[in-house]
Parts: structure tokens; C-alpha cells; sequence
């Protein structure tokens, strides 16, 4: 773990910590954004499940938010089918049924000011078809809540080689994954800096780029 430390407070020191700052700006607008961007975040965080961010980035781009909202079943999978995405009939089907919740934006901030973030988590879990608590960490943090851990293979990854896990987990159910974002935690605490910021030096890390 302290190589992994190390490495990353390098990288504080780096040019890629001016367009983490950036990103995580961005993020936090999202508190002053409309319900159709949120939706759209939902959508996106959708796609990449067990998927390609980059191509789920595109997809987002060209169908928009008014695309994810209202646009018919065929023209969501000829768009995911066009930009080479896997999954795109589970995919389109879970769009379709996330519309089903379509004011997330007002029912998401009700449950994060009734109960806190991490019941805002289960909410997701529970109620969007297609995501699970990587996709729910991804959606919370991307609208500007910082204190989730995205654990994708490449953090997990990251994890293993550096020793803060012995191994990957075969299935990341929820005992899994609130066992290594408990870990993920500790390196954020030593550190000083937000899970969200963590994630984004190690994705990076890992990726050699800053998606979202």
C-alpha cells in the first residue's frame, strides 16, 4: 500500500491533477444541473456496466438527453449497435425501464437528505434494472457525491497488485464490495483526499486517462 501512496502523491504533483481538479468541478455542478442531465448520468452509468466507458461516452454524446428521455427502443439500440457496445438489447431494455424513474434527480436528493448516501446506494441497486454497486457508486459520484468507492477492474486491479487485497473477488456481491471499498477508504483516509478524487488518480493509474 505505501508504493501505491507514494505513487499517487507523485502524481499530485503531476499535470493530471489540473484535469482531475477539473472533473471533479464538474461533478459537482451536477447539484445545479437539470433531471434530464441526471437522467442521462443514470443512463451512461447503465452502459458501462461490464462495458467500455469510452463507447458508452459516445453513445451518451450522440442520443443526449433528450435521446435517453424520449427517444423510441429502435433508434437507443441502432445508436449502441452503431458505437460497437456490447450488450445492446439488455442494454436498450434497461434504458427503457429506468424511464420508470425518470425524476431521479428529485428522488435521489430526497433519500441523500432523508438517510444519506449509502441508502441512496441500496435505492439504486434495488430499483434500476441494470445496476448494480459499482454503477450506483459511478451514477452518485458523477452527480457530485464524493464519499462511494467505483470499484471497476481497474481499480480492483490496482488493488491486488499493490497488496491492499490478496485477491479478486470471484463474485463482487454487496459483502465483496463493502469489504474492499472499506479498504479503499483506508488509502483515501492516509492520503487525505475524497474517494471520488481517489478513484480518478487510480483509474488513471491504471487507464492512463481521466474519463468520468
Amino acid at each position: 500500500m505505501e508504493k501505491l501512496i507514494r505513487d499517487i502523491k507523485r502524481l499530485q504533483e503531476d499535470s493530471v491533477s489540473k484535469i482531475i481538479t477539473k472533473r471533479l468541478k464538474e461533478f459537482e455542478s451536477f447539484k445545479a444541473r437539470s433531471n434530464g442531465e441526471w437522467f442521462s448520468e443514470l443512463c451512461f452509468c447503465i452502459l458501462t456496466a461490464n462495458s467500455k466507458a469510452k463507447t458508452a461516452f459516445e453513445i451518451q454524446k450522440q442520443l443526449g438527453c433528450e435521446g435517453f428521455c424520449s427517444a423510441g427502443i429502435e433508434d437507443i439500440r441502432s445508436c449502441i449497435i452503431r458505437c460497437k457496445h456490447r450488450f445492446h438489447n439488455n442494454k436498450t431494455r434497461f434504458i427503457m425501464a429506468a424511464r420508470g424513474h425518470i425524476d431521479i434527480k428529485a428522488k435521489i436528493m430526497k433519500i441523500v437528505n432523508d438517510d444519506g448516501i449509502m441508502a441512496a446506494r441500496e435505492w439504486l441497486v434495488k430499483h434500476i434494472k441494470g445496476i448494480g454497486y459499482k454503477e450506483a457508486s459511478h451514477f452518485l459520484r458523477n452527480v457530485g457525491y464524493k464519499e462511494i468507492a467505483i470499484l471497476d477492474r481497474h481499480i480492483i486491479n490496482l488493488m491486488l497488485e499493490s497488496g491492499v487485497i490478496d485477491q479478486k473477488p470471484k463474485i463482487l456481491n454487496r459483502k465483496a464490495y463493502f469489504e474492499i471499498e472499506k479498504k479503499f477508504k483506508s488509502i483515501a483516509e492516509k492520503i487525505g483526499m475524497s474517494l471520488a478524487e481517489l478513484d480518478l488518480y487510480m483509474w488513471y493509474m491504471k487507464a492512463g486517462e481521466v474519463l468520468k
